[in-house]
């Protein structure tokens, strides 16, 4: 059975999750395609929003419509203005964020999003027309869908490698396959495929950790939010741990 849309984005990352609400937002029939639901807004590595730089990002996206501040809002349990004592041009939002309730809070907005169907499956392929415009997707169990755009967020997962000590595992991150149908359709379009690489420290048992011997960092009395449509920030704030280096750590 074949579905129309307007706009089909790939990938239901942060970016996957902007687009596809932002289509929406302007009338576009949309569809998010990822490889499941349950993993929209899942936060992968550092789980923390803003920052220098990237909370004037987070800012902008607001102002746009977006979904991010709003959700990292919703989700943040210690919020801190760095560079407070500095000019505004250079203050930058942050909160380390809880990351099941980011994550249910994406999942709540992208539900509550007119015009947009999410749609679990792999896309193997996409199908063009004889003036090699994207026409529409196939998916790895047959499925097809017509589109007059694709938008491609895939993160990771475009043959994705996962690399722990000298093991290699194909993975689009832990515990979830990568896309490589749609790798190869993008390479014989000829599209060059580059290849980027992040560390990913191991996560430990807060249970486990001897916080007496770390300095202790107090979030903001007055959390500042990112959203200008969030008027309380509603989550218990807690104090970070800072730990550091030594040579004999390395």
């Amino acid at each position: 059975m074949e579905h129309s849309f307007d706009v089909v984005v790939i990938g239901g990352g942060h970016a996957g999750c902007e687009a596809a609400s932002a289509a929406a937002r302007a009338g576009a029939r949309t569809a998010l395609v990822t490889h499941r639901f349950d993993t929209i807004g899942a936060m992968s590595c550092n789980p923390a929003i803003g920052g220098i730089g990237k909370g004037h990002l987070v800012r902008e996206i607001d102002a746009l419509g977006g979904l991010m501040g709003q959700v990292a809002d919703a989700a943040g349990i210690q919020f801190r203005l760095l560079n407070r004592r500095k000019g505004p041009a250079v203050r930058g939002p942050r909160t380390q964020a809880d990351r099941r309730l980011y994550r249910e809070a994406m999942q709540a907005a992208i539900r509550a999003q007119s015009s947009l169907e999410v749609i679990e499956g792999d896309v193997a392929d996409l199908t063009l027309d004889d003036a090699n415009r994207v026409t529409g997707i196939v998916l790895g169990d047959g499925r097809t869908m017509s589109c007059r755009a694709v938008v491609l967020t895939t993160g990771t997962f475009l043959s994705g490698l996962i690399h722990i000590g000298d093991q290699k595992i194909p993975a689009g991150r832990m515990g979830e396959d990568p896309s490589t149908g749609l790798s190869g359709t993008l390479g014989r379009l000829g599209l060059t495929l580059g290849r980027l690489k992040t560390g990913t420290p191991a996560r430990l048992d807060g249970r486990t950790i001897d916080w007496a011997g770390l300095d202790r960092q107090a979030p903001d009395d007055v959390p500042v939010p990112f959203s200008y449509l969030t008027t309380t920030i509603a989550n218990r704030q807690i104090d970070c741990g800072i730990t550091r280096t030594t040579p004999e750590t390395h």
